[in-house]
């Protein structure tokens, strides 16, 4: 469904399209109750050099702090056999000894987290699969000798096999998964119920989500059942000679695509939001109100199936493709964790940065948690200025970011922390 301009604003707004907002409601009924609930809080618990650290082992022995900080979810690399250490070329899917750790250290992993009340999010890299012997054209697009022990015809047209036409975009210099076969999908299928039922996943996050039409992440979840998924559709944002674009309207637009492509099942993380936060922060904060005075970014428009975060793996660590400006990390955080959508936090910025930052961390989302804030929550923004921003939230917390010094009026207003270029208050 398209979201015409005049009629931008999906849920916790009031101008809602009457239309969408039953979609979202009926989908809602049997996308999992942690959709409905609006108050997940995810954790990436990895970086793009993890694989060479023990992985499964030093996470668990960071479990309890990150059961403790609030997390309700952990997305963790890609658990199975890869091609790369980073685990991002699968091969055989159905092997769990990874560069992360072995089989038996994941499950050890896993157990404890759900002792800790954090649910495991699985890596799903379902675009690609490096083969294992050549077939059709002299290419390595055969899977003999392993599971799910494929023939070319599991492989698109377009990246070297005898399937049909990938229905995304290619991800190049390795076999694409043709998705359009039923024979692939009931595989892909009952792998993904393994995973939930046997490993002990919960959650999905779905890889290069441009790389097939999102009507199969729809069946992958129904058939599946995760409680929580997020897709990662990630195109450039909108620049001009001078920089990023102010309206980033079109942007957000494919990522609305995609979730209502998946059904509605799915979030999808709001590269939106971060292409325009990590601007702002920059001394363009005007930039943190559309035209029509709301968030910029997905949340403005649907915040409940949007993923809020600085950096991930590819964007920040030492690939460092997109970087969030590392001194204006906190002020980031400010404002991922106190306003709609929901927000994610790296594991670089919570446990390599210094324990100033973890805790600094800890404190917002214990003010997230306490003050009810969720993926829903009302947004008022009071001021949207080149070093000065401002906006209250749930009609409970108000915050500001930026150089300007600031506070609320009203005596009703307790400040709850403050930190370098941010400041949270309570009533």
């Amino acid at each position: 469904m398209t979201v015409t301009l005049g009629s931008l604003v999906h849920e916790g707004y009031l101008y809602f399209l009457p239309f969408h907002d039953t979609k979202s409601m009926l989908s809602d009924s049997y996308a999992g109750a942690a959709l409905r609930n609006g108050r997940e809080i995810l954790f990436q618990a990895f970086n793009w050099e993890s694989h060479k650290h023990d992985w499964w082992r030093n996470l668990e022995r960071k479990v309890p702090d990150i059961g403790r900080s609030g997390f309700t979810s952990a997305w963790l690399p890609p658990a199975t056999n890869s091609f790369a250490p980073e685990g991002y070329l699968p091969q055989n899917l159905y092997s769990l000894n990874s560069k992360y750790g072995s089989e038996h250290l994941l499950k050890g992993l896993l157990q404890k987290m759900k002792q800790h009340k954090v649910r495991p999010m699985a890596d799903i890299v379902i675009n690609h699969r490096v083969g294992t012997t050549q077939g059709h054209g002299g290419m390595y697009n055969r899977y003999d000798g392993i599971s799910l022990s494929w023939d070319e015809h599991a492989v698109t047209s377009c990246t070297g096999g005898l399937g049909n036409r990938s229905t995304g975009d290619n991800f190049h210099g390795v076999p694409n998964i043709d998705h359009t076969q039923l024979f692939v999908r009931r595989d892909i299928t009952a792998w993904l119920q393994w995973l939930c039922n046997n490993v002990g996943f919960q959650d999905f996050r779905f890889d290069f989500a441009r790389g097939y039409s999102a009507k199969y992440v729809k069946e992958y979840i129904e058939g599946a059942k995760p409680i929580f998924s997020v897709g990662e559709y990630w195109d450039s944002c909108n620049y001009n000679g001078h920089g990023l674009d102010y309206n980033q309207d079109s942007h957000r637009q494919r990522i609305i695509n995609w979730i209502d492509g998946a059904g509605q099942l799915s979030t999808a993380f709001d590269f939106t939001t971060k292409g325009i936060l990590q601007e702002a922060v920059k001394g363009q904060l005007w930039r943190l109100r559309d035209s029509q005075g709301k968030p910029p970014g997905v949340i403005g428009w649907w915040p409940s199936r949007a993923v809020t975060f600085l950096d991930n793996h590819d964007t920040g660590s030492t690939q460092a493709h997109w970087p969030f400006p590392s001194n204006h990390i906190m002020e980031g955080y400010a404002y991922i964790l106190t306003h709609p959508g929901i927000p994610s936090v790296f594991y670089d910025h919570f446990y390599d940065w210094g324990d100033s930052n973890h805790d600094q961390i800890v404190k917002l989302i214990d003010i997230r948690k306490h003050q009810d804030i969720h993926s829903r929550s009302s947004i008022r923004i009071l001021e949207a200025q080149p070093n000065l921003y401002s906006a209250i939230i749930g009609e409970k917390v108000c915050m500001k970011i930026g150089d300007s010094s600031w506070c609320p009026t009203g005596r009703e207003w307790t400040l709850a922390t403050c930190g370098h270029r941010y400041a949270i208050w309570h009533k």
